[in-house]
């Protein structure tokens, strides 16, 4: 088969490493991956060709899109070229990812190359909307989700929610699902896995013997979060912990240039601390760890638990997902959640002392965790085979 893979990710990596993952799981089937958002270093596998679309993004707020370049002109050459690709490949599946449940104002591309599609312009591909577990909220409710379930009933055939309905059914936070006209499967959360034998193999790659502590930080895309970072390595001296851990941290490839430096320089005194922009590896080194500090998104959440790390996350304060998240895996106590005063360098060192003492979790994870096996099987046979 040849599948079309459309994602466009504005401000973090989330949407991005999602779609990636399902990317891998579709192997050995042929996957054009078709991004719109800045260049992320992380490989995609031989199946795989990457097309990549005039970049656009979003500010912090999500109220302005940032380009390089005239607008209108960007516009219309990214719309030309997704055209040019359906129409070179002419798929047998075309997924889009969180459209219409979002990325409204990439319509002027996307409603173009849906309404082709249903008219036979290239071929007859089926339709799938890639969907994560949380909607974030809207000023107006009940007009977008009329229009969600008007777009859907357009241009889709099916709907992959990437969630446990045990922890958060798509109701929750879209009220008028049962009124979805197409059919909707749950994928269970997607994740990258650990490696098998990964926690021995990073370790000892890192020098690390029994009883010495690796502590991970990390802020997803970078774009927000950094003050986490910086709480971490002021609270590092402060730790209470022997022999001296190890704090690896990772900023994302989004973090600005100079904010970047200035967290380097803070960290540059301790010989215990490595700062760094990406990890291809994250999942391993997750695994090899005895704490991490994180933000609650999902692909850093879902990492956590696959790798059964203890872990701290700070939820993203702009909308409710990271938030809901995070307290509703609390209650479950599969990890603990930070607020604004737990930053302050001794307490936080405080609590990640406690936190690298717990030990490992035993038992398995609360939650699904096979969604990128399981919607790669929907995207190749179609909800019937299953």
């Amino acid at each position: 088969m040849t599948i079309v893979f459309y994602c466009q990710h504005v401000l973090g990596l989330g949407h991005y490493m999602r779609s990636l993952a399902i990317v891998r799981a579709l192997a050995p089937h042929r996957v054009v991956f078709v991004t719109g958002g800045p260049d992320v270093p992380a490989g995609l596998g031989p199946h795989v060709v990457h097309e990549r679309l005039p970049v656009l993004s979003m500010d912090e707020d999500f109220s302005q899109m940032l380009v390089q370049g005239d607008i209108e002109v960007t516009k219309i050459t990214r719309r030309e070229r997704l055209l040019a690709i359906l129409e070179r490949e002419r798929p047998d599946a075309f997924v889009v990812e969180l459209y219409p449940f979002g990325r409204r104002a990439f319509e002027f591309e996307l409603v173009p190359a849906l309404q082709a599609i249903r008219e036979g312009a290239f071929g007859r591909p089926r339709v799938l909307c890639s969907l994560r577990d949380i909607l974030v909220e809207k000023a107006d409710p009940e007009k977008y989700q009329g229009r969600v379930l008007k777009r859907l009933a357009e241009f889709f055939d099916g709907l992959l929610v990437h969630s446990d309905p045990a922890l958060f059914p798509l109701e929750e936070t879209f009220p008028r699902a049962r009124e979805i006209a197409v059919p909707v499967e749950y994928t269970g959360f997607v994740v990258e896995r650990p490696a098998p034998g990964a926690r021995e193999r990073v370790r000892a790659e890192m020098g690390l013997k029994d009883g010495d502590a690796l502590i991970v930080a990390s802020a997803g895309g970078g774009k927000v979060g950094s003050e986490l970072l910086f709480a971490a390595v002021a609270a590092y001296p402060l730790l209470e912990i022997s022999p001296e851990p190890r704090l690896e941290v990772f900023s994302g490839p989004f973090l600005d240039e100079t904010v970047y430096k200035r967290l380097g320089a803070d960290a540059c005194p301790h010989a215990g601390i490595r700062v760094s922009r990406f990890a291809g590896n994250f999942p391993d080194l997750l695994a090899a760890a005895d704490a991490s500090l994180s933000l609650a998104g999902y692909n850093t959440t879902m990492n956590v638990l696959a790798a059964g790390v203890p872990a701290l996350v700070w939820p993203f304060a702009q909308n409710r997902e990271q938030s809901m998240r995070a307290l509703r895996l609390q209650s479950m106590g599969a990890l603990g959640v930070l607020e604004q005063a737990d930053l302050e360098p001794a307490r936080l060192a405080r609590l990640v002392e406690a936190l690298a003492r717990r030990g490992r979790p035993e038992g398995g994870c609360p939650v699904r965790l096979d969604g990128a096996e399981r919607a790669a099987r929907l995207i190749v046979h179609g909800q019937r085979r299953l």
